[in-house]
């Protein structure tokens, strides 16, 4: 015995012409372009769009540089022209570690003034990332490489100067 009632003709929630409700086939689905995969770079590019097979002379967090192109997650395009911001956001912290003010005070009753030289030990902690931006050619692309001492900003520093040479 079912409980629900048969709907009759006219019903709101009658299909149109007596059919069976559902879903019904999907819509033709659109494939567009086919991808190729494209040497050694493990990615794909749309079909009939050749690009240059050049190898990377630089990379900067994400972005990879050859000699003519810049190559993003986002696409490749050429880097004559394009405009490099490298903004430095780290930090470095000195500080006096804490082994060197309990020794500074241990030592003190015995020597004298000789224990205070303890506290002149610093201890460098650097902490926070650099963020590297290209832009040209209707692109932009922002990456951000976090950096654990000042010689890696610096070294970032290098090779962006390095990338505005070659957009010159």
């Amino acid at each position: 015995m079912n409980q629900h009632p048969e709907p009759g003709p006219g019903q709101p929630w009658q299909q149109p012409g007596g059919e069976t409700p559902g879903w019904g086939l999907p819509p033709e689905q659109h494939h567009g372009g086919a991808l190729e995969p494209y040497g050694g770079t493990g990615g794909y590019q749309p079909a009939g769009h050749p690009m240059p097979n050049e190898a990377p002379v630089a990379t900067i967090g994400d972005i990879a540089i050859s000699q003519n192109m810049v190559i993003t997650p986002a696409g490749r395009f050429p880097i004559r022209g394009t405009v490099w911001t490298v903004t430095d956001m780290s930090r470095t912290e000195r500080s006096t570690p804490t082994w060197a003010v309990i020794v500074a005070i241990l030592i003190f009753w015995w020597t004298c003034l000789l224990g205070l030289l303890f506290l002149l030990v610093k201890d460098q902690k650097t902490s926070g990332h650099v963020q590297v931006t290209v832009q040209g050619h209707g692109h932009y692309h922002a990456t951000s490489i976090p950096v654990s001492n000042p010689g890696a900003a610096f070294h970032i520093n290098q090779q962006v100067n390095y990338a505005r040479s070659l957009a010159a």
